[in-house]
């Protein structure tokens, strides 16, 4: 067997880590344990495996440890080797024992396999019964809310609602998915979205806060408590899909314990105080999934990586799926930005350079300021994926779509950049992927392009410029 120096390390780490004597440890002791089990490539890159139980890439210019998804090439893999002790270690990298146990579930869209028929009947049955509430004592006034919603609906129904789009994984849902269609009554407009696909916002923990903050501040104790039943219900139900899981265990982790102790969080008196509150109760087990709530910028580099895992199929290919995951970051950089507000692209592209390695930031910066560069074969053409890069089967183009879907709201969240209403370039070719899956013959794969293992990049110059400048 060949040796994989990524494999044989991750496993040993796995294993370290999953011994009972490794939570007692000092943490010195266990920082050197990392040290040892850090790899040398040939091209002069540093890997570790480590906390989240995902890899990080040591950057070259700045000198600082980078998630980052690992390179697929065997050739490169087989020629790492463990490096001498030595490297210092950050506290955060060195695995924690409960971050290795953490639930991922899935990263598949909401379009091609539909929510289970068991799990919309019974939401549905959470809904009419938080309906079912003496209206004045449940207004709905949290503006995040009542932009969606008519203005008459519920605090109940928004909380069930919001519950839903805060466990997904990517909200983005067929357009006829019996979970949002049943919400059809009380929406003041259309969702957002096209032809096919319901391209919704990133929920909010903050935004469900806020509703039961609001009615503990007018002292309707009860209504309060009845919102926080709302949503615990809510997520129990959809706990049973693995698309909403890690969060939905999440957010029962933060209510239940105030369904059986209601004096919990009176004394936080606005959404923010109740978010915090809330998140201080997720336990390490679950504390990744709440990453978008603690630091947008981790919570990017996270989805990148799963975007880098769902591109693993194009590996056999000749391609890269780390390299390939930039370039459909750069694409949809590019179609938002490059027409219409190139400065502010800029800038965005700049924010998103400091939670990235110089290996990636290189590529991003070529393929957005360089026509001929190779890395531009990714982009979607006329609203399709190149043919090398179409997913073999529905299930691998749901998580291509999921994942692509969900580092495109990731950025636009660190950007400070909204979302757009008609989804990003790649997620909605991706979609034109599971329709023609649907409904074409099968097609093969196109021949890799020769580009994808290791294209030359040179290092990386510290505030690399964005979309329009040289």
């Amino acid at each position: 067997m060949h040796w994989d120096g990524f494999t044989a390390i991750e496993q040993d780490v796995r294993a370290m880590v999953a011994d009972p004597r490794w939570a007692p440890l000092p943490p010195a002791t266990k920082a050197h344990a990392i040290a040892e089990r850090v790899l040398a490539a040939r091209d002069g890159s540093r890997w570790l495996f480590g906390a989240h139980a995902r890899w990080y890439r040591l950057d070259k210019v700045d000198g600082r440890w980078h998630l980052s998804a690992p390179p697929l090439n065997p050739g490169f893999r087989a020629a790492t080797r463990p490096m001498p002790p030595g490297v210092v270690i950050p506290p955060e990298l060195i695995p924690a024992g409960a971050d290795f146990a953490a639930d991922r579930g899935s990263t598949l869209a909401f379009v091609g396999p539909d929510v289970p028929r068991h799990i919309t009947d019974r939401v549905r049955e959470v809904l009419a019964v938080h309906r079912k509430v003496h209206r004045p004592d449940f207004p709905l006034t949290e503006p995040r809310f009542r932009a969606v919603f008519a203005s008459d609906v519920l605090s109940t129904v928004a909380a069930v609602w919001g519950t839903i789009m805060w466990c997904a994984y990517a909200p983005a849902f067929d357009g006829n998915e019996v979970l949002l269609s049943m919400f059809g009554e009380f929406l003041a407009r259309p969702l957002p979205g096209d032809d096919w696909v319901r391209w919704l916002p990133m929920g909010s923990l903050d935004a469900l806060a806020s509703l039961y903050a609001e009615r503990m501040r007018a002292g309707a104790h009860e209504a309060g408590l009845r919102l926080a039943q709302a949503m615990a219900d809510t997520a129990a139900v959809l706990r049973a899909d693995a698309r909403f899981r890690p969060r939905a265990d999440a957010l029962l982790a933060m209510v239940e314990p105030l369904l059986a102790q209601p004096w919990l969080d009176q004394h936080a008196l606005d959404g923010d105080a109740v978010r915090r509150a809330w998140l201080s109760r997720c336990p390490p087990t679950l504390a990744w999934a709440t990453l978008s709530e603690l630091s947008l910028g981790e919570h990017f580099r996270h989805r990148l990586y799963d975007l880098a895992e769902s591109l693993a199929y194009t590996a056999p290919r000749g391609f890269e799926p780390r390299l390939v995951a930039v370039a459909l970051l750069a694409a949809d950089l590019h179609e938002l930005f490059a027409a219409a507000e190139p400065q502010r692209g800029a800038d965005a592209v700049t924010t998103i350079y400091a939670w990235i390695d110089d290996e990636l930031r290189q590529a991003l910066y070529l393929a957005l300021t360089d026509e001929s560069y190779p890395l531009r074969a990714c982009w979607p053409r006329s609203g399709e994926l190149p043919a090398a890069l179409v997913p073999p089967d529905r299930d691998t183009a749901a998580a291509l779509l999921g994942a692509a879907y969900a580092t495109g709201l990731a950025w636009c969240a660190l950007t400070g950049t909204p979302s757009p209403e008609r989804g990003f370039a790649v997620s909605s070719a991706v979609t034109r992927c599971l329709i023609h899956q649907r409904d074409d013959p099968p097609v093969e794969p196109g021949p890799a392009s020769g580009w994808g293992l290791h294209p030359p990049l040179t290092p990386p110059h510290a505030g690399a410029p964005g979309l329009d400048r040289p």
